[in-house]
């Protein structure tokens, strides 16, 4: 690994944990050169399936957006961003462990609302609302009742 400060092409690994749920090696680092110490974090690369649209149209997933999507859910909600970082993380490994190269968008809402609810209902419902396409009262009605009822 190249140092950030010298550049280096000599550093040595003084210490490496498992951090993310075991799903990142974070390494501490140390230049043999200009003895100045840095972190990195080492990840698996996995290709994630690409998202088939309501449309037909195909793009590739973006983790940005699921998080946006979340957040604007969660808007003003008292929710740890730590939580919202692991239920975005558990969205992703479950679309990994699929398999598949493609899914429809409805699989990854379906992913979302499952995650929003176990999070915040307020949120799951706002989501929720969007998602299905709400047309009125008695659509937010039934959801609450049926919320309410686990």
């Amino acid at each position: 690994m190249r140092c950030p400060f010298c550049s280096a092409q000599d550093t040595r690994v003084l210490d490496s944990r498992l951090v993310n749920e075991g799903d990142q090696v974070r390494r501490r680092r140390e230049c043999n050169v200009c003895k100045e110490r840095f972190t990195t974090f080492e990840t698996a690369e996995f290709l994630l399936p690409r998202i088939v649209k309501r449309d037909g149209n195909r793009e590739p997933f973006e983790e940005r957006k699921l998080r946006s999507g979340m957040l604007k859910a969660l808007e003003k909600r008292p929710v740890d961003s730590d939580a919202i970082e692991a239920a975005v993380n558990r969205i992703k490994k479950e679309l990994m462990e699929t398999g598949d190269r493609e899914i429809p968008v409805q699989v990854l809402g379906e992913k979302v609302m499952k995650e929003l609810s176990s999070l915040d209902h307020v949120a799951f419902v706002r989501f929720a609302s969007v998602y299905r396409s709400f047309q009125d009262v008695s659509e937010f009605t039934d959801m609450i009742e049926g919320l309410q009822k686990k």
